[in-house]
């Protein structure tokens, strides 16, 4: 009985578990179709549960069953709901990375005007008075060939300023009288040093007028892009430098050269040697190498308008001593074999000089383009065309004295050629020194009345030896310590390889072509 009455109760025991049992699964898929409902469905470690697309819940008998399998509902579930789209954002302006916002920039003394000025006033005041001290001594001729020289580059400097800041549109007589009395620089220099102590004084104050200049730099041999605001005085004051520098080219290759040819011709045919010549001489020495040497400024400026340099001390060493003993040693040349000939150098020169001049105009012609018309709006055919003869002189008188540091191109609309013509530079060289050579032997054999306590072979030597030496520090400058030359397509030592190594360039291209074909026959192998 008592054992018939517990397996009884063992029974109803296994009947009431299976009910509740039952009754669980119901209220557990119940419950799960609630978080369903809900969007949120949680698996438990004693029953996993993953709803299905129609409503239902499949309970699987372990996690690791209901992790295999979740992935995929997890995929269908995000087909079937829509992501809900994010709010639109108003994005704030942001600069390029590339940008670098500068400084505002510095208000620095305008020093190259002073100097500009300087020996524009000590070359003029001397060259008076050494034609005052010529006309006492009853040579009229050496002083009429000093006023000459002086007036020349002394009007072609009002006109420039003039020119450079359109003093002809503006209501400024009192200015355009001190340029016809040829006080014109003078005016300029204390006008931008008014204008820079004035910003001096208001440095802290913002200007109204504000603009922003972007150039590109190199900054640690990468190329940025830097951007700087730049106010309405300091680019007056940029106007002033920009003009200044034109007028120190214009006085030293239209007036200083002649200038000290041909007071060196006087020196060498004279016995006399008055302390007035030898300041006039300096001073025309000076501004021939600071012209020259803005030469090369300035060409990198005009090929590279788009980057921003700096030129170190070792960069203005090197280019002072190219630039110095290249003229040096060229005008020295040129007046011992005038001294030697007297009238009958006249020709060769005169020869010499024409082609220089006119080989712009036979390039221009022959490349049939018109005339540029974008160098002033209001010139007219007759005005650019005076404008173009003017700085064709210029160039002339540039390349007939030293290097020019670029081309003169007429057919182009930039007047000059941007890239770095490696060939002219070396035509150029080639036939000057050609030129020199010739006049030096000249000179050597046919100069026995110059010079009498001077031994003529050493002198021919030593100038020779000068331009070379020039030339050494003009591949120094542009193979090393040329700003830009990480932009040139070639170096200097690039060029002369492929110029007096051809054979050993064409050598090296088989053998790489050969062992390029060993290689490939390798491979295959």
């Amino acid at each position: 009985m008592d054992y018939s009455s517990k397996e009884n109760r063992k029974s109803l025991f296994q009947l009431i578990n299976i009910l509740e049992s039952s009754s669980r699964i119901k209220n557990a898929s119940s419950s799960a179709s609630v978080r369903k409902a809900l969007g949120s469905v949680r698996v438990t470690e004693e029953q996993s549960r993953v709803p299905r697309s129609f409503g239902m819940d499949t309970i699987f008998e372990s996690i690791e069953e209901a992790n295999l399998y979740d992935p995929i509902e997890q995929e269908k579930k995000q087909e079937q709901v829509p992501e809900p789209e994010p709010e639109p954002k108003s994005k704030p302006e942001t600069k390029p990375k590339s940008v670098i916002q500068g400084t505002k920039t510095r208000c620095t003394f305008p020093y190259s005007i002073l100097f500009s000025t300087f020996l524009y006033c000590g070359e003029a005041s001397s060259a008076l008075y050494i034609a005052s001290i010529y006309h006492t001594s009853n040579q009229n001729n050496w002083m009429v060939y000093t006023m000459v020289f002086f007036l020349i580059a002394s009007i072609m400097d009002q006109l420039t300023l003039i020119f450079v800041h359109r003093d002809l549109t503006k209501d400024k007589p009192l200015l355009l009288l001190m340029h016809l009395i040829l006080l014109g620089p003078v005016v300029r220099c204390l006008e931008a040093m008014f204008k820079y102590y004035e910003m001096r004084q208001n440095s802290e104050e913002d200007e109204p007028y504000v603009s922003l200049i972007r150039k590109r730099m190199f900054i640690n041999d990468q190329e940025v892009l830097l951007e700087w605001e730049m106010s309405h005085s300091q680019r007056v004051l940029s106007m002033h430098r920009n003009a200044y520098k034109r007028m120190s080219q214009i006085q030293a290759f239209l007036g200083s050269v002649p200038q000290l040819t041909y007071q060196l011709y006087v020196t060498s045919i004279s016995t006399e040697m008055p302390i007035e010549r030898v300041v006039l001489m300096a001073f025309a020495l000076i501004s021939v190498t600071y012209g020259a040497t803005l030469c090369n400024m300035l060409a990198i400026q005009i090929k590279y308008d788009d980057y921003k340099f700096h030129l170190h001390i070792c960069d203005i060493i090197c280019v002072t001593i190219w630039r110095s003993l290249e003229i040096t040693s060229r005008l020295l040349i040129l007046v011992l074999f005038v001294a030697t000939l007297k009238s009958r150098a006249l020709p060769f020169l005169i020869i010499n000089y024409v082609i220089i001049l006119f080989e712009p105009w036979v390039r221009f012609w022959r490349s049939g383009a018109q005339m540029p018309n974008n160098i002033e709006k209001n010139f007219s055919y007759v005005g650019t065309l005076v404008v173009l003869a003017s700085i064709t002189i210029l160039y002339s008188a540039i390349s007939f004295s030293c290097w020019p540091a670029m081309q003169l191109r007429l057919d182009d609309r930039e007047l000059v050629e941007k890239s770095q013509n490696w060939n002219h530079m070396a035509v150029h060289y080639f036939v000057r020194l050609v030129e020199n050579i010739i006049m030096v032997l000249v000179f050597r054999s046919l100069g026995t009345k110059i010079l009498l306590d001077y031994c003529h072979t050493f002198i021919a030597l030593q100038l020779i030896l000068a331009y070379v030496i020039s030339i050494v520090f003009m591949l120094l400058f542009y193979q090393y310590l040329h700003p830009l030359r990480s932009l040139f397509p070639r170096n200097v030592i690039d060029y002369l390889h492929c110029v007096c190594c051809p054979w050993a360039s064409r050598v090296r291209s088989e053998n790489l072509e050969s062992t390029f074909e060993t290689q490939l026959r390798q491979s295959i192998v």
